[in-house]
């Protein structure tokens, strides 16, 4: 059981700012592109299906017969992944479809006294598919559909999610902007009759501006947007007394500017050459939440590589969530007709 709440802690403080959500792996970064720049990139207009993945919008033509490979190692050796095709339909628009999952392993079922009672394998996926077209050559919109499964022991949830996004790309300009707004769905089967939960909804919005004359890619990103407070209000901590005064020590409130900087991720990408990227990535809100107060670290930064072959393209991201919880992931993709040639 450890795994399994190993899982849910940085993404139940992420996705649950409000209250209680179902679903978490909806909010779980499954391609190392994205990782690497901090999770949530949804801001660039290219071949990459993971892309069209995260953000339907960003569908287009160049991801036709494209597929991924992700895999992914989260703290307690949970693995998941995630595998993608893209195709074009002609003169209607772009399709990727995808299976994600995540794994948790083999955990020791226990009896109320804590004695071990075999064992048992929880289990989740989501079956989706996205699709995207461009309007003009600087607008495009996009949709996609999920399905949601989830298996936890004796208990099973099903549910069904959809996401829609609109793209503004100016090449000219080498800038993108773009707005998101995911998991709109429902809980159909939950896990407990009459424990019905809601799907973690979130709109996101991103600006991306690649340097002209400089190696740079810049990316602003908000998240959360349709919750203004997403800061954690730890219920133990209490108001204290000042032993000098015998005077009330309130709580200290989280100002203005505290929760607006919460809402905003900074991801850049650097292009070393032709074949080799290099990206980091930081998420404030991350940071905040998850990083000890006494060894704070990297807590919040992300770091990731690409490798660009002829046939394939090799990626690898690192996320950092606290001195003790990271995230791994491993993204391997090609297009097919490039192995008929």
């Amino acid at each position: 059981m450890l795994k399994f709440l190993m899982i849910l802690l940085p993404f139940s403080v992420f996705s649950q700012t409000g209250g209680e959500n179902s679903f978490a792996l909806l909010n779980l970064t499954y391609n190392a592109r994205s990782a690497g720049l901090g999770g949530n990139f949804i801001s660039v207009f290219d071949k990459d299906i993971n892309m069209g993945i995260s953000n339907p919008s960003l569908c287009n033509t160049k991801m036709n017969k494209q597929i991924s490979f992700n895999s992914g190692i989260l703290s307690g050796n949970i693995n998941y992944g995630a595998l993608g095709y893209g195709y074009n339909i002609k003169n209607i628009g772009t399709l990727v479809s995808y299976i994600k999952y995540v794994n948790y392993g083999k955990l020791i079922r226990t009896d109320i006294n804590g004695v071990s009672d075999g064992t048992f394998s929880p289990f989740e996926m989501i079956i989706g598919t996205s699709f995207g077209k461009e309007l003009n050559p600087r607008i495009s919109i996009g949709g996609s559909v999920n399905f949601l499964y989830s298996q936890l022991e004796i208990y099973n949830s099903f549910g069904a999610s959809i996401d829609f996004s609109g793209t503004y790309h100016n090449n000219d300009k080498n800038m993108l902007i773009t707005i998101l707004a995911k998991n709109i769905g429902y809980q159909f089967d939950p896990f407990v009759s009459g424990n019905r939960f809601p799907l973690p909804l979130e709109i996101q919005a991103a600006v991306s501006y690649k340097v002209k004359y400089a190696p740079f890619r810049f990316t602003l990103l908000g998240h959360n947007l349709n919750k203004w407070d997403i800061s954690y209000n730890d219920p133990n901590i209490q108001p204290t007394i000042d032993q000098l005064t015998g005077d009330t020590i309130p709580i200290p409130k989280i100002s203005f500017f505290e929760k607006l900087g919460r809402h905003f991720s900074y991801q850049l990408e650097v292009f070393v050459s032709k074949n080799i990227d290099l990206r980091i990535g930081f998420d404030y809100h991350r940071r905040k939440e998850l990083a000890l107060e006494s060894r704070p670290g990297l807590s919040g930064f992300s770091f990731g590589l690409g490798l660009n072959f002829d046939k394939f393209s090799l990626d690898y991201g690192f996320m950092i969530y606290s001195r003790s919880g990271f995230n791994n992931l491993i993204t391997l993709s090609t297009q097919l007709d490039k192995w008929r040639k």
